[in-house]
């Protein structure tokens, strides 16, 4: 996936032993994790959590309910936005694809906002809220995409970000009006709005892992026609790949893999950035390896952003989307700085 405009240094590290590095840090960082909280938990009771589960003891369901619960909605969100983040920018060939930065995120959330100051009854269903993202992604991005075609340059990198960032803003400043109007809505949200992974249920992760299998099973599917795609549309035309086809797929994947995430953690961003460019950088280009890795990756990184959220002013805590924008706004900013050089 080579990207014009931007140098990339010679890779050092090797597909299968990053992969492997990236899962015992993962394991490690998912223990302490879940051995984090208010109260000290045992080795025996979490393994007696895991396979003897005992709804009538109360370590037990805290373990399973809030700390346990708390970890897979931070694995399965860092790894379907790390997924996301490089389907952006292998469709787009800009290294500063980003769902956050490009709109989707705006979207879902503008789309759940909606859906929840209008009190429709069918929005209180379980997987009323990742349908409701995945739809206000898509949409918002399909804005992006026609409104970056529309101009006599056509679609360039640099029409899509333009176009990605005028519409999140906008899609941002309709979810704050409807929030100023609506205060119930408002109190029932912001902390959701922030990218916060407290008050969830097991009922919202099951939904939610429905648009997020599907849309990885379509990145691992759409894998080679990517590839192929970073070597330019005639290139990829005359190798046998459907342009049209692979870019629908694509945005359908992605808006699927946005949908699940701000479901379930709200509109959280640079993790889609970091990631991808990090194994884009120093491990490969090529999309078959990089998905599993991005996944991997996306996973580690907003679990350790869960953990630095939980304990860096505790016993508060902060919104893990604070930590990850803490993390990702100074690569966005050194990236486009090389990219428009």
């Amino acid at each position: 996936m080579s990207i014009p405009g931007v140098n990339k240094p010679a890779r050092h590290w090797r597909p299968g032993r990053t992969f492997a590095a990236l899962g015992g840090l993962l394991v490690a960082a998912a223990g302490y994790h879940v051995l984090l909280g208010a109260s000290a938990v045992s080795l025996q009771t979490v393994w007696q959590a895991l396979f003897h589960y005992d709804p009538t003891r109360f370590p037990q369901r805290i373990l399973v309910d809030l700390r346990l619960l708390r970890l897979c909605a931070a694995a399965l969100t860092g790894a379907a936005l790390g997924i996301a983040g490089l389907l952006l920018q292998a469709v787009i060939r800009n290294p500063l694809g980003e769902p956050h930065i490009l709109g989707l995120n705006a979207g879902a959330a503008l789309a759940v906002v909606a859906a929840t100051a209008s009190g429709a009854g069918w929005f209180a269903l379980p997987f009323a809220r990742p349908l409701a993202a995945a739809g206000g992604a898509a949409l918002l991005f399909s804005l992006v995409m026609g409104l970056s075609s529309a101009g006599r340059t056509g679609l360039t990198p640099l029409n899509v970000t333009l176009c990605g960032v005028a519409l999140s803003a906008f899609a941002s400043s309709l979810t704050a009006a409807i929030l100023i109007l609506d205060e119930q809505t408002l109190q029932s949200i912001r902390l959701w709005l922030a990218g916060d992974l407290s008050g969830l249920h097991w009922a919202t992760l099951k939904y939610a892992c429905w648009p997020l299998i599907t849309g990885a099973g379509m990145a691992i599917y759409l894998a080679p026609s990517l590839t192929m795609l970073a070597l330019g549309d005639q290139a990829a035309s005359g190798l046998g790949v459907n342009l049209l086809r692979t870019r629908l797929l694509t945005m359908l994947a992605v808006a699927l893999l946005c949908g699940a995430a701000v479901s379930i953690a709200g509109p959280i961003g640079f993790i889609g950035l970091v990631v991808p460019n990090i194994i884009r950088r120093r491990v490969t280009d090529d999309v078959r390896q990089a998905v599993p890795l991005c996944a991997a990756g996306g996973a580690l990184l907003l679990i350790v952003a869960d953990i630095l959220a939980r304990t860096l002013i505790a016993p508060q805590e902060l919104a893990t989307g604070l930590m990850t924008a803490f993390a990702g706004a100074p690569v966005f900013i050194w990236l486009a700085a090389r990219w428009c050089r």
